[in-house]
């Protein structure tokens, strides 16, 4: 179905930056970040669909779900960003919040454009992935009305899956094929149509909040500590140690101490510095509390 972009709100012209070629490079900077403020805005009128789709998914994600994204171009490599930083994060399973982008893993790096005209595509991504009714999709696209992505939509609600649009324009497409819509719209982008600026920051920010929000109430996080971070280098074996010394008061020594001891789960580190637990005993009261700092500190 042809569609005529100049309705979309992705794809208006900007008045306030015509002239934006004619000006200084300090200049353009400001008149960029001038217009990055309607951001923050645009997602604040949206914030009651947020929380309604971190409840949706968390609860599919505590029932033994996954989490999905899909989505093409700009938007597919925000999904894909998003579950790839979930896993050294919050210590997760890869499989837990999987990105799924138009064209394969290649688009991430080289844009496939032609592939988000398929919705066959992303119907058959998500069967290939065993997606059935205890996961949750969002489908993501500043336009609202990528082919693919509604593909993808369609399916997960046939087999009776919650599925969310993220889309930066009012009254799109793919509200029509969605549970719930979110819809960010910061208005006409500085440069016509490039929908990677403000629309995509608008994106990132949403999915910031959905898989931030979704982990801390799966108890990844101890206060506003990620304590299930994985200490895969040299930079998170310090944030380990850092996190362990702010949760308990502890020394470094006596945190990396408590680390070494429990595999450098910062969790169990902390428990049993909490508590004067060793290793086991602190992991069989974080195991009785759903892997939650607060309540097994709250049981003793």
């Amino acid at each position: 179905m042809a569609v005529d972009l100049k309705k979309l709100d992705t794809e208006r012209r900007n008045p306030r930056t015509a002239n934006i070629d004619t000006l200084s490079s300090l200049e353009m900077a400001k008149l960029i970040n001038a217009e990055d403020h309607h951001c923050a805005e645009a997602v604040e009128a949206v914030l009651p669909q947020i929380a309604q789709s971190i409840d949706i998914i968390y609860g599919k994600i505590r029932s033994g779900g996954r989490l999905f994204y899909a989505g093409a171009g700009t938007s597919g490599r925000l999904g894909v960003l998003d579950a790839a930083e979930c896993p050294p994060t919050y210590g997760v399973d890869p499989g837990l919040v999987v990105g799924l982008i138009a064209g394969g893993p290649s688009a991430f790096l080289k844009a496939i454009e032609g592939a988000e005209d398929s919705a066959e595509l992303g119907k058959q991504d998500l069967i290939d992935r065993q997606f059935t009714d205890k996961d949750a999709l969002v489908g993501i696209a500043a336009s609202g009305r990528t082919p693919y992505v509604i593909g993808a939509m369609d399916y997960a609600r046939s087999v009776g899956a919650p599925v969310i649009a993220l889309v930066c324009t009012h009254n799109s497409e793919m509200s029509h094929h969605a549970d719930i819509t979110i819809d960010p719209v910061p208005g006409p982008e500085v440069v016509t149509g490039s929908s990677r600026m403000k629309s995509g920051t608008c994106q990132k920010l949403v999915l910031n909040m959905l898989s931030t929000c979704v982990m801390i109430k799966s108890g990844k996080v101890y206060g506003n500590l990620m304590v299930d971070v994985q200490a895969t280098n040299q930079k998170l074996v310090r944030r380990a140690i850092s996190i362990v010394c702010e949760a308990t008061g502890e020394t470094e020594e006596k945190a990396k101490a408590a680390l070494d001891q429990c595999g450098f789960s910062c969790k169990t580190a902390i428990v049993m510095l909490l508590l004067g637990l060793d290793a086991a005993a602190a992991k069989a009261a974080l195991d009785k509390a759903d892997g939650r700092i607060a309540q097994a500190v709250k049981a003793r």
